[in-house]
């Protein structure tokens, strides 16, 4: 007879070879068609306690397919929002978009090309509608394809008109409580794109700049009797010579000493611990080290300075040259001419003079930084800006009108050689770290001109955003440092932009003396405008519309004329708090925001201002920022390198579930890596963690959990063993989720699924299943188990591996749910005495190591194949060999031998051939083969399993 078919071998249809990139398309109609989401949400939005929990969805840009960045943060999000929902708490998910701003206007005005010229505002917004329209249904495809919940048939986008509509609501609240003004202050400004930039949107670069020092000279005498009738010069230094047209006046700190120093006959004034420094750069053959010149050269200068910057007076050559000491508060109101620009200016005292490099010395314009503007205001300085839009002198730059300023450097330093105002080479340079512009990647500019801003000092905005700071759950803790100090040490929000695409400024002059109009009524009348017609009602409109006969405050004129600028588009996403989440009734603060770490000067940074300036508090509880993607050598991806990672591409080959194993496997809070190898191990730890479910549920075939169940009690030791290290892994898979650190989990899912169940339990139950009798208590034993880590498995790993845990559950017998996803999360209790059989099950574990060491000892010697064909002898003491006599009957089990034999001794193990015969049902080499009659080449226990 033939026994092979009498064997219960796992049998599923749930299939060992994935398929994912071709069965996942499959799963998405499935769960689109059963709206398994919107149940799932209403489900437990029925539940009476049931607590509410909001991730508010950071809006990505509608602009170009997404990149793997986006893959990550989307599928980060979504591990978040299954688990908590399974966990029974309510947790909806609205994506949105964040569409205004430059890079859609530039990529419109380029397809849109010399037709352009003829377009009026409201067309050209209605093409950056469309051009945003067109990616918005790309990238939703895209996320929905990663397996992402969420409502993607009405997501929120910052460019629709209710939208539109509370961006311009927000900013009249923002106004009502005088948070809002108007000024001109120096700003970054991109000549290249012709707008003002917020400092989210600049970027350091390495950068080359003219190192100059530039002598002013002095008009009024400076205020020491023995130089009286001498003619000075201040010194500045400067990387910018560009901003020279610009200067109004140089500043000292009071607390400073200078210095007035003979220079081949002509007094120089700079600061005293920066002398040395100075004549090394300009006059190196005034020094000297022990009494020898220092030639011109750097490596003379870094002798001179030992690299530390300074030289000692000590070290001068003609320490008599020296011939004043100054306090720098007795500079202020001197004097001095203008080396090139028919004007006089000023020294004015400054706190932010250093000594870090230079002379001690600050060539102040007020128009072209911010430290400038900040001190010219103390001294009522103009604020004077001969720079246009385009970067471009203007008339008040004199002979240079007309020249970009970067172009014009160099004229400006031969100019200032020629009428022997420059003291310096005229090629020295320095290479440093200047911002650009993260769109054109372009050198910026600081330049004043007027704008709107977010004043960080009314009513304490910057004093109690810092104290939300402290009230915020940082993940990780690094990042409440990384934005208070950027909050603590911020300017105000430039909130003006000299663009097309976006939400214009709701304010109006008076053509009568060009006062603003801030009126609450008109600004509503604009909300109601948009909302029903769109941004593109600011333009079609005229302004009496709006302002319907309203009178200017200043001189009660009633003609009015619209702003031209819009409004910042980080003002746009950063009140997606109020336009979604208070809106939509969800409540703020929500409990999470979760984007990349460059958010912190982005849209964590514009939330938490416009959020504290309106509500006086944070709009999150919650904020988890995770690293960015490198390829898998570390290094930045770039087109120009080839290496980047499409997610299309990886879903193509691997399937989505791959990519969200690796965001589960990845530890976020740094920079990741991915790569073909990482990949091609993750696509191996997914067919571990396949292959041990597929195992389970073919196990479980004939298996009925309401009827053949085992109570826990009744369960085998080594069955309750294994339920025990579930109900563990389950615990700590829950708490993985519960404390964000998902990588925990997957570790946590590798070890129990490779070693603890693969390895070992289910290597010592096989027997048990396949040859015991079908229906007997034993194997229902270890079948009940089964079921439980099934089912546990294919719950727990939904919110990670969605689509595997959703086509698993269906080939799992006596379901719950119509979905994984409706089923929630297991509560596994551990059994009553876990902790015991955790420890004997241990202690026995070791012994196993120890006789598998020498069965491979003997298959290697060829003394055995299998281990079936082995006898072993085990020698142990004292409590050990207590505990292998209790567990004498379970041990050729553990240890898949036939045989096993004790002995005194300390711990070994030997291995013989096993005597007796084989049991061509079980192959196991016992006595009792041929007992029954009826199967004589059967065991008893095969025997007894057929009858």
């Amino acid at each position: 007879m033939d026994y092979k078919d009498t064997v219960n071998l796992p049998k599923t249809d749930f299939a060992m070879k994935a398929n994912l990139p071709q069965r996942e398309p499959e799963i998405l109609r499935q769960w689109e068609e059963q709206a398994i989401f919107q149940r799932l949400v209403a489900l437990n939005a029925g539940r009476p306690a049931a607590r509410r929990f909001v991730l508010h969805d950071g809006p990505p840009y509608a602009n170009g397919d997404i990149h793997i960045g986006h893959a990550l943060n989307k599928v980060l999000k979504d591990i978040v929002v299954k688990y908590r929902n399974l966990n029974g708490e309510v947790a909806d998910y609205i994506p949105g978009w964040d569409c205004h701003g430059l890079p859609i206007e530039l990529k419109v005005d380029k397809e849109l090309g010399p037709k352009k010229k003829d377009m009026d505002r409201p067309a050209i917004i209605e093409a950056c509608r469309k051009y945003a329209q067109k990616w918005i249904e790309k990238q939703r495809e895209s996320f929905k394809r990663l397996g992402v919940f969420g409502r993607w048939a009405t997501p929120y986008a910052t460019m629709s008109r209710g939208y539109e509509a509370e961006i311009v609501r927000t900013f009249a609240r923002a106004a009502a409580k005088g948070f809002l003004f108007r000024g001109k202050k120096p700003v970054y400004w991109c000549v290249t794109d012709r707008t003002a930039l917020a400092e989210a949107e600049v970027e350091y670069e390495d950068h080359t700049s003219p190192s100059i020092y530039v002598a002013f000279d002095l008009v009024s005498p400076l205020p020491d009797p023995k130089l009286a009738g001498r003619k000075a010069r201040l010194v500045i230094w400067t990387t910018t010579p560009w901003t020279l047209p610009a200067n109004l006046a140089v500043a000292a700190h009071p607390e400073l000493t200078y210095v007035a120093y003979d220079l081949n006959g002509t007094i120089v004034v700079v600061a005293k611990d920066l002398l040395a420094s100075f004549l090394a750069d300009v006059a190196p053959g005034e020094l000297a080290v022990n009494d020898v010149p220092v030639p011109h050269s750097p490596q003379a200068h870094e002798a001179a300075t030992g690299g530390g910057g300074t030289v000692p007076t000590a070290h001068l050559v003609h320490p008599d040259k020296v011939l004043a000491y100054l306090e720098g508060k007795t500079l202020e109101g001197l004097v001095y001419r203008h080396p090139f620009m028919d004007r006089d200016g000023t020294v004015i005292l400054g706190e932010h003079v250093t000594l870090e490099a230079g002379t001690g010395l600050v060539h102040t314009a007020p128009g072209h930084g911010q430290e400038d503007y900040e001190v010219g205001l103390k001294y009522g300085l103009p604020v004077l800006n001969p720079v246009d839009a385009a970067g471009r002198f203007t008339a008040e730059a004199g002979k240079y009108v007309g020249r970009k300023i970067f172009e014009a450097n160099p004229e400006i330093v031969k100019d200032l050689h020629a009428s022997g105002h420059l003291l310096s080479d005229p090629r020295a340079s320095l290479k440093h770290s200047y911002p650009h512009c993260w769109r054109c990647h372009n050198p910026v500019v600081f330049r004043a001109t007027d704008q709107w801003f977010l004043s960080l000092e009314h009513g304490g905005l910057r004093k109690t955003a810092l104290r939300e700071i402290d009230r915020v759950r940082w993940i990780p803790h690094w990042g409440r440092d990384r934005i208070y100090n950027m909050i603590e040490n911020r300017p105000d929000w430039c909130l003006s932009r000299q663009r097309t695409w976006g939400v214009p400024i709701p304010v109006f002059y008076c053509e009568g003396c060009n006062e603003a109009l801030l009126s609450q009524p008109v600004m509503e009348r604009v909300a109601s405008a948009f909302e029903a017609e769109g941004i593109e009602a600011w333009y079609r409109r005229a302004p009496k519309d709006y302002t319907q006969g309203e009178a200017c405050p200043k001189c009660g004129g009633t003609e009015f004329r619209r702003e031209q600028d819009i409004l910042d588009v980080w003002w746009d996403s950063g009140v997606s708090w109020a336009a979604v989440a208070e809106k939509e009734g969800l409540g703020v603060p929500v409990d999470l925001y979760l984007e990349g770490s460059d958010q912190h000067r982005g849209w964590f940074h514009s939330s938490l201002l416009t959020s504290v300036a309106l509500r006086d508090a944070a709009p999150y509880k919650a904020v988890l920022t995770h690293g960015f993607v490198l390829d898998g050598q570390g290094k930045a991806m770039s087109k120009s390198l080839g290496n980047t990672v499409a997610p299309e591409e990886v879903i193509k080959r691997y399937g989505a579930d791959i990519l969200r194993l690796w965001v589960s496997a990845v530890d976020y809070r740094d920079d990741v890596r991915i790569g073909d190898e990482i990949l091609a191990g993750l696509a191996e730890g997914y067919r571990k963690i396949r292959n041990t479910i597929r195992w389970a549920l073919g196990a479980l075939d004939g298996f009925d959990p309401a009827r053949d169940a085992v109570p826990v009690e009744e369960l085998l030791p080594i069955d309750r063993w294994a339920l025990a290290r579930l109900a563990a892994w389950d615990e700590k898979v829950a708490k993985a989720y519960e404390d964000y650190e998902f990588h925990l989990a997957y570790h946590a899912t590798m070890q129990f699924c490779a070693v603890e169940l693969s390895a070992l339990y289910f290597d010592v139950i096989k027997d048990r299943l396949y040859t015991w009798k079908k229906d007997g208590k034993a194997r229902r034993s270890a079948q009940t188990v089964l079921y439980a880590v099934a089912e546990d498995l294919i719950r727990l790993l939904a919110p990670i591996l969605s689509f595997t845990a959703s086509e698993a559950w269906g080939y799992l017998p006596g379901r719950s749910a119509e979905s994984v996803f409706l089923a929630g999360l297991p509560r596994r209790a551990r059994p009553a005495d876990a902790d015991a059989l955790e420890a004997r099950y241990g202690k026995l574990f070791e012994v196993r190591a120890v006789v598998q060491g020498k069965l491979e000892e003997a298959r290697r010697a060829k003394l055995i194949g299998a281990p079936l064909e082995a006898a072993v002898t085990i020698r142990a003491e004292g409590e050990q060999r207590k505990l292998l006599e209790e567990a004498r009957a379970e041990l050729p089990a553990l240890f898949i031998v036939s045989r096993v034999t004790l002995a005194d001794g300390p711990l070994a193990a030997e291995v013989v051939r096993a005597d007796g015969v084989k049991c061509e049902r079980c192959w196991i080499y016992r006595d009792d083969v041929g007992r029954d009659p009826k199967h004589p080449t059967l065991c008893g226990k095969c025997a007894d399993a057929l009858s």
